[in-house]
This record gives C-alpha cells, structure tokens and sequence, in this order.
C-alpha cells in the first residue's frame, strides 16, 4: 500500500524481516537478498543529459512531487532525478549530482528510472512491486553521477526492470531489480 505521509509508522523486527506497518496494515516488508545482475555500459554524462532533456513525466499528477523524480520539486529539495529515453539504446538515463550521502538516498535514487524503463504509450501506471538494490559504495559529496533503467522482460502485469547508479568514472556505485506492477 502508499506509505501515508504525515503521521508515525511501527517498524517491527520479525524473523528476518523487518516489517513497516500502519496500525495493523502492512505497508512494506524488507528482507535479505542477494542481487546479482549485469548492469549494461553506462551512457557518458553528456549521453545522460540529452536524455535527461527528453524526460516525459508518468503516472498521476501527484507523481510530480516524487522525492526521486519529482520534477516540481526545486533544487536542493528531493533528488529531481529526471530520466528519458537514451537514443538508440533500450535505457533510461539522467545526471544526479550527489549531495544527500546514505544508503536510503541511494535506494531512492536508483528508484524510480525503472518505472521510466518499462513504461510504454497507453499502458498506464505502474506501481513498485518489489526492488532488491546493492550498494556497491556511496557517492563522494557532489559526485557526478549517471542513473539508468533498463527492462528486463514482463509476465502479464508484472514488468521486470533494472537501474544502477554510476560514479564520475563509470563505476558500479548500486544496481536493483524491480517488479512493477501495471495496476488493472
């Protein structure tokens, strides 16, 4: 379900989860994974803001105010992490310039790119079903990095898809596997 905004959630350890929950309901689960995927060629920066300038925005108006991708959001306030289509290429790029350095902000920033990756014209929405991330290392303080998102097959509603986030020298700083789900 939608976190609710505005008011404390419970986090609850149980077995090897750890459960986040609003009252009773269950919004999210966390759980160990290992993440093994090849992550392709990262575009060069210039690449990643050509494609950046293509960015379409998806989804429900209130999409916009994302912390990741929100592209009402001004500078400094959330990550604006604007992906669009790479020319030639099955991929989702845009530029980040780090400067929020943790693992959740990792986490958010390799987000919403596979949202991007595996929309299509007249398909819909697409909710985050599941995402299993490894952080390689976080970015130095104003790094300049890339993000990507990439496809990876579907089965019905559910659209598979990957991201990574890439450091000034091409490097793998973090890569996801996503599940999103097309709703009905």
């Amino acid at each position: 379900m939608p976190p609710p905004l505005e008011r404390e959630l419970t986090v609850r350890r149980r077995d090897d989860s750890t459960l986040l929950l609003d009252g009773e309901d269950l919004v999210a689960e966390a759980v160990p994974a290992e993440v093994e995927l090849d992550a392709p060629e990262p575009p060069s920066p210039e690449e990643a803001a050509v494609a950046s300038a293509r960015y379409a925005p998806i989804g429900p108006e209130t999409f916009r105010g994302c912390f990741s991708c929100g592209a009402i959001r001004e500078e400094g306030d959330g990550l604006r992490i604007l992906p669009g289509r790479v020319g030639g290429r099955e991929l989702v790029a845009a530029p980040w310039v780090a400067h929020e350095l943790s693992a959740p902000v990792v986490w958010a920033a390799i987000d919403c790119s596979g949202a991007y990756a595996v929309a299509e014209e007249g398909r819909g929405d697409a909710v985050l079903g599941r995402m299993a991330a490894r952080v390689e290392r976080l970015p130095r303080e104003g790094e300049r990095c890339v993000v990507v998102g990439w496809p990876r097959g579907e089965d019905g509603r559910k659209l598979q898809a990957g991201t990574a986030l890439y450091g000034e020298a091409g490097e793998l700083l973090a890569v996801a596997r996503q599940t999103w789900i097309a709703p009905k």
